[in-house]
């Protein structure tokens, strides 16, 4: 039947007594509506006044139909009305444009009061709790909900959130409108008014208002996404549903979800069970339960609500019904939410069964722990675990001949099922397991580890390091110190600090804060290597009383500081130390470095002894310890959001008059603050609206380090309206650098956000725009984030291009010519502008730490802000962050060694053994390979030039060779026939040419390079056709890029990682466990390199002149130079032979900066000659 061409005939039926007519007419026009809506329009009363007849049989058609004419006039709200009241006519299966539409408005309304209900509970549920803490006491102290800041800011004791916000600062969730991920409200990029309440729709129809209330609406709407459910899981689209049900914030729908789809995974799983691959593919249920960490960790931007799911997921996969439970989330789930004792449970649980494969996942388990909890969360995990030493149980035991009293010492947490000495073996074995899980918790194994893989694999290209020291003159503080810190990223983790031992001339031109920056680069180089760190930096640390050893106290600062990098983030061992040599300095350098050194090593801690040592050097109202003791303050309590702390800091925040020390306390309250998200909103607010810019500089962090990583709306709507608002450069600068840990998650959105302000007319801007691409974009090496950098290069201010070039290093970090095809511009670019003479010193400044960036730890770091696990890397983002300060204050730089991951694949079996495990690589070898190394150039001379040689020199220097000749005969008394030698032959020998192919030949120059040549080639072809066959293996302990794990499987073979349930790609890398098929088998095990090298300790500087008199001879490593300048500061040379570079350096750092008494005096300047130019003028 053809369709309609017009409706005016159909429309007179409306009008018609007879109900039969009027349905026809309304099948009729309900089936060619798309074609003649618009006349249809005009008679909308009349189907408006049939749909409100309650005798008219046919109700729900006319709804219907007045639901598609009001989707054509795009009344989107009152299409949806009248769609739900056409009931099951509305058909949801149906693949149209219209249905959809209607669907997506249905689950906006349902998404929009399912969140206002679940606000309103949650904030009953909060006054019920607070009620309960007050009438409880201050024995309430382990609330996550933080009370409010007294004397901080004004208005902060008023509970209601809204009362704090400004009209341009929208930071109350309550004033936001809910909006669905699916459809954003208009209102994401607008200024929202304190009192805002979003504006109820009127509908067009008066007549909904009378027929329909808002809780029909409501009942309706359930019904339509009720019914949307049921048609989601009869196909299986489970995905669909718990995304809808996550916005809704309905948990017990997605619980409901999971369920179900186990149970249809175990009958599907039933039925076709001969079928080995649908057996080993991942059921429904796991599938979802990774979506839901997934979107909880990437989508979720409520801090509350995202524990509720991570509660529900962790209740499911903890509980019994599931068999085989994925300890890897529940690992995720419980650093998140800081469930000590469950992890602990985990851990016993596994290691009670005993099973090899147990023991390994525990293992495993440790390994997740420590790279995604902070030392707090550590110590609370190893705190209830055994100790696991039972070997005094069982002498103990053996001696008072009671074994079962050992058995339960050192294996109260086994199964008690046998013998005794079955119990005293097992009990062993338990306590060796427990020795390496706390050995991995406490950070060791990991460090040594990443340590021994860093060493292995240094792949430091020094011909780099070197031309930047040429380029650079060391005497200028800003250049010597740009080096120093080159050196120190190149080499961060290798331990290999030659490059100071070979430049003992250079090292010594370094005075004051040089030498600091100089002493601490030594605990880049060497961070983690724990063990000896004592041993390594001895000559530089402090000794004697008051912290004073008659050197350098700027050496002795630098040593702390050094000390405390060594032990970042793994304080356990260094803090006793750090803390004595802190108390007892009265040099302010030392108090610096030792601030500086304790805040790292004791990283959120929480140490209120170490806060309160702090905090009595902080009121000595010193401007040289303010800034590094305000940000140690903040490193001891990261993430705590201790409300005390706070007060204190902010309260000598505003009576201070040093700026100093205002912004070092202003960056350590942003870092308490870390992760805390809403809970940080009232002090940004009260930093924000504080007259003092630095304060509200601090303001701007507070929402960097509360809401890192999350990207939350509404803290990107405040970073860039203060980006274009605020008065001050530093605000806008550090607002708009923000933006990059906000969404450093989220990289490809960063360009294009920040892409108009990075054409600012304001300098400021644009350097934030740069670092806020290098910050979020590091490693990805983004086309996007590239075209907007390489432009800022080439920028007018001299720190924009600075923060270009520190950027594009970040980005391109682990880059090479396949991946990207520009990294090898821009390294070229790097050591040009290094070289330029006439470039400006803070963008050759900038230039000497990209190129250091771009090779960090040889070759083998990334910039990681999160770990491999997808939680946030602590760390990294904390040293990213402090790293922005060197704006200020160059030492700062060094924290960048925070953020600096180790790519690396390390396999582990049950018993923590290096073996010798395979892995293949489905790529070329040259999609990941290292970057080729710069060719060094030999300096050539001036070609010579032919020199003309007249016939009459020719014949002279013949008749002499001929007399020559014959008086040799002579004296020989030998008769040899006379030959005449050829006039050609001995002028080629005469004449200053260079040395062709023949001559060369046939000295035998050309003969070795013809000899040499062949083999190269070839091995450059055959190279060439290997990287051209896709495919390869990959031995263990070997560089594998983050981008490359998804190309990475396990070898077939004896081992099988922990991880990995079913055959595919690993998930992760670093450490990874694996499962020994082969356990009577005799096993491969990989030599560790790093125990072979023993660090040498620096000879101890004595006093001038009481050097040793060794000569340079015994020395091969250092010149007559090196000699001369070590002897003079007091230094035997001969016992620095074989030494490192740490050991080498110490006579030169450690020398104090001031004059000798038997020195000479510098000869002193000339006198102006003021009067000269007045004489000229008289004269003329």
């Amino acid at each position: 039947m053809p369709g309609l061409v017009t409706a005016t005939g159909v429309l007179g039926f409306l009008a018609d007594e007879e109900p039969e007519l009027k349905v026809f007419a309304l099948q009729t026009l309900n089936d060619d509506i798309d074609t003649v809506w618009t006349e249809v329009a005009g008679a909308l009363g009349q189907i408006e006044s049939l749909y409100e007849d309650d005798a008219f049989p046919e109700r729900k058609l006319a709804a219907l139909v007045l639901s598609k004419v009001y989707y054509h006039l795009q009344a989107y709200d009152e299409s949806m009305f009248f769609a739900l009241a056409a009931g099951d006519l509305f058909k949801l299966d149906s693949p149209g444009e219209f249905e959809e539409t209607i669907i997506s408005k249905c689950v906006d309304h349902y998404i929009a009061a399912k969140n206002e209900n679940h606000t309103v509970l949650s904030q009953k549920e909060k006054d019920a709790a607070a009620a309960a803490a007050a009438a409880a006491g201050p024995a309430g102290d382990d609330d996550k909900s933080l009370p409010a800041l007294a004397t901080a800011f004004g208005g902060a004791n008023d509970n209601n959130a809204s009362a704090l916000i400004s009209p341009t600062t929208p930071f109350s969730q309550s004033t936001l409108p809910s909006k669905s991920l699916l459809s954003r409200a208009s209102t994401d990029n607008t200024i929202i008014e304190p009192s805002f309440d979003p504006p109820r729709k009127q509908h067009r129809s008066s007549s909904i208002a009378l027929t329909h209330n808002e809780l029909d609406t409501r009942r309706a709407i359930d019904s339509v996404i009720e019914r949307l459910y049921a048609g989601c899981l009869r196909e299986g689209r489970y995905k669909q549903v718990v995304g809808i049900a996550v916005e809704a914030k309905r948990l017990d729908v997605v619980a409901r979800v999971i369920k179900e789809a186990g149970h249809e995974h175990e009958k599907s799983k039933g039925k076709a069970s001969s079928d080995d691959d649908e057996a080993d593919a991942p059921g429904p249920a796991e599938e979802l339960m990774d979506y839901c960490l997934n979107i909880c960790m990437d989508v979720v931007q409520e801090r509350a609500f995202r524990d509720e799911i991570l509660e529900l997921v962790l209740d499911i996969l903890s509980s019994n019904k599931v068999k085989e439970p994925d300890y890897f989330s529940i690992a995720k789930c419980i650093v998140y939410l800081n469930k000590d004792e469950h992890a602990r449970d985990v851990i016993q649980k596994l290691v009670q069964s005993g099973e090899p494969s147990s023991v390994a996942v525990a293992y495993q388990f440790a390994f997740d722990l420590y790279d995604n909890g902070t030392q707090e969360f550590l110590a609370k995990v190893m705190a209830h675990l055994p100790s696991g030493s039972p070997a005094a149980s069982r002498e103990g035991a053996a001696a008072q001949g009671n074994s079962d009293e050992a058995a339960t010492e050192s294996t109260s947490l086994l199964d008690k099922s046998g013998d005794d000495e079955a119990e005293s073996d097992s009990g062993d074995k338990g306590g060796d397991v427990y020795r390496n899980i706390r050995s991995i918790l406490d950070g060791t194994k990991t460090i040594k580890l990443n340590l021994e893989f860093l060493y292995r694999n240094n792949r430091t290209d020094l011909s780099v390091l070197n031309k930047v020291r040429d380029s650079l003159e060391g005497r200028n503080s800003i250049f010597h110190t740009a080096v120093t810190f080159s050196n120190a990223f190149m080499n961060q983790g290798t331990t290999n600090d030659k490059f100071f031992r070979d430049n003992l001339e250079w090292l010594g031109k370094a005075v004051n804060w040089s030498k600091f920056t100089a002493t601490a680069a030594l605990g880049v180089i060497h961070r983690g290597n724990i063990s000896q760190s004592r041993k390594l930096l001895e000559p530089y640390l402090p000794r004697g009383a008051g912290g004073i050893s008659g050197g350098s106290v700027y050496s002795q600062g630098g040593a702390l500081y050094a000390y405390g990098l060594i032990h970042a983030n793994h304080g356990a061992d260094a803090l006793g130390y750090l803390k004595s040599q802190f108390s007892a300095a009265e040099e302010e350098v030392i108090q610096h470095g030792g601030a500086l050194g304790l805040g790292i090593a004791g990283m959120a801690t929480g140490n209120d002894e170490i806060f309160e040592n702090l905090k009595n050097v902080l009121f000595a109202d010193s401007a040289l310890n303010g800034e590094a003791v305000g940000l140690s303050m903040g490193l001891i309590m990261l993430g705590t959001g201790n409300v005390k702390a706070l007060e204190d800091m902010v309260t000598y925040a505003h009576e201070t008059t040093h700026e100093k020390s205002v912004r070092g306390l202003a960056l350590g309250m942003s870092l308490i603050m870390y992760g805390r998200q809403e809970g940080a909103d009232v002090m940004i607010e009260g930093l924000l609206n504080d007259p003092d810019p630095t304060l509200r500089y601090g303001g701007i962090m507070t929402v960097a380090m509360a809401y890192c990583g999350t990207g939350s709306n509404k803290a990107i709507r405040k970073l860039l309206h203060i980006a274009v608002s605020d008065v001050n450069d530093d605000v806008r600068r550090i607002a708009v650098m923000s933006l990059g840990f906000i969404l450093f998650r989220k990289p490809s959105s960063v360009p294009r956000m920040v892409e108009l302000l990075s054409e600012s007319y304001n300098p400021h801007v644009r350097y934030g725009s740069a670092m806020a691409l290098g910050i979020s974009c590091a490693g990805t090496g983004l086309d996007e984030a590239i075209d907007l950098l390489e432009p800022m290069m080439k920028d007018p201010t001299d720190f924009v291009r600075q923060g270009a070039l520190i950027s594009l290093a970040m980005i391109m970090i682990q880059q090479n010519e396949v991946m990207n095809p520009k990294v090898a511009a821009i390294r070229k670019t790097l050591k040009k502008v290094v070289g330029d003479r006439h470039e400006d010193a803070m963008t050759k400044f900038g230039a000497a730490l990209a190129l250091g960036i771009i090779d960090a730890g040889g070759r083998n770091c990334t910039i990681g802000l999160q770990t491999q696990t997808g939680n946030l890397n602590m760390a990294g983002i904390v040293g990213m962050a402090v790293f922005t300060q060197y704006w200020y204050w160059f030492p700062f730089t060094h924290f960048l060694s925070l953020a600096f991951s180790p790519t690396s694949i390390i396999a582990l079996d049950h018993d923590l053994d290096l073996v010798d495990a395979k892995f293949h690589c489905s790529t070329k070898p040259s999609l990941f390979d290292y970057p080729p190394e710069q060719e060094v150039k030999t300096e050539e001379g001036p070609a010579l030039i032919a020199t003309a040689i007249l016939s009459t020199t020719a014949q002279a220097k013949r008749r002499a060779q001929k007399k020559e000749r014959a008086q040799r005969r002579e004296s020989m008394d030998i008769e040899v026939t006379p030959t005449v030698s050829k006039p050609s032959a001995d002028d080629k020998m005469d004449v200053d040419e260079p040395k062709k192919p023949e001559d060369a030949k046939k000295e035998g120059e050309a003969v070795t390079d013809k000899e040499a040549s062949p083999p190269t080639e070839a091995k450059k072809k055959d190279q060439q056709q290997q990287k051209e066959k896709a495919g390869y293996e990959i031995d263990n302990m070997t560089r594998v890029l983050p981008g490359q794990l998804k190309y990475i499987t396990p070898a077939k073979g004896r081992y099988w990682p922990v991880k990995l349930v079913r055959p595919g790609p690993l998930s992760t890398g670093g450490p990874i466990l694996v499962h020994d098929r082969e356990p009577g088998q005799k096993k491969d095990l990989i030599e560790e390199k790093l125990q072979k090298v023993s660090t040498d300790k620096a000879p101890v500087p004595a006093t001038p002149g009481s050097g040793g008199g060794a000569s340079a001879r015994s020395r091969g490593g250092m010149g007559g130079l090196e000699d001369a300048l070590l002897r003079q500061l007091g230094v035997n040379p001969g016992a620095l032979g074989g030494a490192g570079g740490a050991a080498a350096a110490a006579g030169v750092l450690t020398a104090i900066d001031e004059d000798g008494e038997n020195d000479e005096e510098a000869q002193p300047p000339r006198d102006f000659e003021y009067d000269t130019e007045p004489e000229e003028d008289e004269e003329e």
